[in-house]
């Protein structure tokens, strides 16, 4: 049983950037590709970006694209979500979740991950 613990979010002015961090507990991280997801007031959780076990990456969400970075470190059990160029349509919980799978699989389907955290806010206000 792994555990996900995101943090980094708060309020951010608009055109602000924030970089939200997930920990995972447990010695099989390198074992699971990582999305991250953000669930926006009113609407469904949407994937944003998906980083396999060796560190390639897909886009989930053209919304986000060239302004939104993932990353991992397998040795410290982390994955990172840099965001720039934040706008308030960027306001949202958002997730990290884990999927087991193959070495340089980069799928991460909302319905069928693994495990999930509990989630960050992220405000984009002025």
């Amino acid at each position: 049983q792994l555990q996900v613990v995101e943090s980094g979010g708060g309020s951010v002015q608009p055109g602000g950037s924030l970089r939200l961090s997930c920990v995972v507990s447990g010695n099989t991280f390198d074992r699971y590709a990582l999305g991250w997801f953000r669930q926006a007031p009113g609407k469904d959780r949407a994937g944003l970006l998906c980083i396999g076990s060796d560190g390639r990456v897909r886009d989930s969400s053209g919304s986000v694209k060239g302004r939104f970075t993932i990353s991992r470190n397998n040795a410290n059990n982390t994955a990172w979500l840099q965001m720039n160029s934040l706008g308030p349509e960027d306001t949202a919980v958002y997730y990290c979740a884990l999927r087991r799978t193959n070495v340089g699989t980069t799928y991460c389907p909302r319905n069928d991950m693994d495990y999930w955290g509990k989630g960050t806010l992220v405000t984009v206000s002025s």
